[in-house]
């Protein structure tokens, strides 16, 4: 509910950067979903970070950093991450089999 109620008042301030900080951490899939719709809609016209541990949430990013002890190891799209085989497409293949 706190999260619901940040993001409503990230909507409101209508921020040329928006730093979102695990935004749907500790919600359903559903929840996540329409949180995610709603980010990519506040990203359009602005800069947007965004935090995440779930990476379904940052999928649709421009551009991914996959950060290991405090070290850019990867960067790249969501598709060119997966295509490389490294840490984020370990990672994402992980989570995909945690969530089926």
């Amino acid at each position: 509910e706190r999260q619901l109620v940040s993001f409503a008042r990230a909507l409101l301030r209508n921020p040329k950067i928006l730093v979102l900080d695990e935004a749907t951490a500790s919600i359903d899939s559903e929840t996540e979903q329409a949180i995610s719709a709603g980010i990519r809609r506040l990203e359009i016209g602005r800069t947007t970070l965004i935090i995440a541990h779930r990476l379904s949430t940052i999928r649709h990013a421009d551009m991914i950093y996959v950060l290991e002890q405090g070290q850019i190891r990867e960067s790249g799209t969501h598709d060119e991450l997966i295509a490389s085989r490294g840490i984020y497409r370990e990672m994402f293949e992980a989570q995909s089999k945690e969530a089926s």
